[in-house]
This record gives structure tokens, C-alpha cells and sequence, in this order.
């Protein structure tokens, strides 16, 4: 069964784009984790999310007895593409250019090793579906601080709009100081990595989404865990279209397994999964 419902979500090769587009133009950016092309993750959130990371259409696979139509279920979801956020969307900073930014990210990749970070799980915390870690990753959770502090000088400040969609989560004191110096709350202390797969919907509905998710992510569920092996450059051409995969940057080669393994513990914050739960968080960005 596995197989039959994983061999759905499989995707045509030769559709991927010859060359890449070009990363000029964009509204906004965003760095991203997102799965490697031909992946069990990536041909899942193809599937699921009816897009490539590229933007391109694909048949929505839909499952059996979710609780409403898969294309509402996912809109939020679907703008953005299967990620996860390192640095949330931005507009550039005035003098500095998508090129600039590209050469910078591809820079940063190369001088960091790749990393794995523990299986992922499904969770339905704070009213939507997403995927994430089964345990605190520290060398996650540094990758992730060193995106954020290195490219806050590409980055404008954020708009009015951005103060007040994140202000509308309510914000400690820290995370308000974080959105105003970074343009997002949830970073260093108050970062935890996930992949949103549905938009907020009831507790209910959510626990039905997880039963009916676990079967077609087995071979994410219950793999190795999650290879982190590039940087991803999104764009957001504006007025609500959706973002595209501009460039993969990859990082250096992958750490001995041994020394991956020692990423599972506790965080370099202290930080247990319980208190990852308990963070207030947005489903999409």
C-alpha cells in the first residue's frame, strides 16, 4: 500500500527547468529548507500541496477521508511551497541586489557542513498540521541562528503590514524586540524548525489529518532522519502568487553519521520538546 500511494506522488523528471530563473525582480526573499528534488519528502509535498518547489502545477494526490476539500485544506500552505522557515520572507534593503544576496547565501552554504537532524513526526500544535523534528537538533538550531544573523543586512526593514500581521499573534517582550530588529519573532531562543502542511483548522479536524498523513509519510517518518543539505533562495513575485525555488545552495559535505548523532539531545538553550510545542507560531511564512 505504501508503495502504490508513494508511486502516486512521483514526479516527471524531465519537467524540472533546464536553467535556472533568474533571482532579479522578486517582491520579497525568503531562505528556506526545502527537500531535495526526488525524495520521498519532496514527492510527498508535491503531491500534497498540488506544486513543485519550482511553482510548477501538479495533480493534487488527495487522500482518503480528510475532513474538507485538500485544496483549502493547504492553500496557505501551497503559496509558499513545502519548507521550512530559516529566514522569513523580506524585502531587500535599499543598494543591495537578489545577486548580491545569491553570492552571499552561496558563500555561507559552502563554508558549513551539512547536517542531519532527527526524523521528523507529525504534529497538530497550535491548530494546524506540520512536520517536525522528533527531538532538539543544536546544530539545527545554530544553522538556523547563523542564516538570521548574517543576513539581516540584506534585509529592509519590515513593513507595517509585517509589524501587525506578527503583532496580531501577541509577542513577549523578546520576540517584539526580535520582529523589530529581524522582521520575525520567532528566532534564536523562540526558533523551532517545521514544515506547515495545512492551514489552522479544529483540534479535531487536525488529529484526522495526522491519521489519515501517517501511511503515505512513512518513508519520511520512519527514515534515518532529516538530511539539511542546502540553503534555498525563494521569490515572491507579489499580489499573492505563489513563491518559487530560485536556487539550492549546497552545503559542505555531510558530517560523519557519528558525529550527527550527537545533534540529539538538548538544545544549546535548554529547550525540551515540550517547550517547543508550547511556542506560538505562524502556519506559513
Amino acid at each position: 500500500m505504501t508503495d502504490a500511494y508513494d508511486a502516486r506522488f512521483a514526479t516527471d523528471p524531465t519537467s524540472r527547468r533546464a536553467a535556472p530563473p533568474p533571482v532579479e525582480g522578486y517582491a520579497r526573499y525568503a531562505i528556506y529548507y526545502a527537500p531535495a528534488p526526488e525524495t520521498p519528502l519532496s514527492r510527498f509535498g508535491e503531491g500534497w500541496l498540488g506544486r513543485t518547489a519550482e511553482g510548477e502545477d501538479r495533480p493534487f494526490v488527495a487522500p482518503r477521508s480528510l475532513p474538507e476539500r485538500q485544496s483549502a485544506l493547504t492553500a496557505d500552505a501551497r503559496r509558499y511551497g513545502l519548507h521550512a522557515t530559516l529566514k522569513a520572507p523580506f524585502a531587500l534593503a535599499p543598494g543591495v541586489s537578489a545577486a548580491q544576496l545569491d553570492a552571499a547565501m552561496t558563500a555561507f552554504a559552502a563554508e558549513r557542513p551539512a547536517l542531519f537532524a532527527p526524523r521528523l513526526r507529525l504534529s497538530s500544535a497550535h491548530g494546524f498540521v506540520s512536520l517536525r523534528p522528533s527531538a532538539p537538533s543544536p546544530a539545527l538550531d545554530a544553522m538556523a541562528a547563523g542564516v538570521v544573523a548574517h543576513f539581516a543586512r540584506f534585509a529592509a526593514r519590515p513593513s507595517a503590514a509585517t509589524l501587525a500581521k506578527r503583532r496580531a499573534a501577541g509577542l513577549t517582550a523578546r520576540q517584539e524586540a526580535y520582529l523589530t530588529a529581524y522582521g520575525y519573532p520567532w528566532v534564536f531562543e523562540d526558533f523551532f524548525f517545521h514544515i506547515t502542511l495545512t492551514r489552522r483548522i479544529s483540534r479535531d479536524a487536525a488529529d484526522q489529518v495526522r491519521s489519515v498523513l501517517t501511511q503515505p509519510l512513512q518513508p519520511v517518518l520512519n527514515g534515518p532522519g532529516l538530511h539539511i543539505d542546502a540553503l534555498c533562495l525563494f521569490g515572491d513575485p507579489g499580489g499573492g502568487a505563489p513563491f518559487r525555488l530560485l536556487r539550492r545552495r549546497p552545503f559542505a559535505p555531510l558530517r560523519r553519521r557519528d558525529d550527527a548523532a550527537n545533534d540529539i539531545g538538548p538544545s544549546a538553550s535548554g529547550s525540551t520538546s515540550a517547550e517547543h510545542e508550547a511556542r506560538p507560531d505562524a502556519p506559513a511564512a
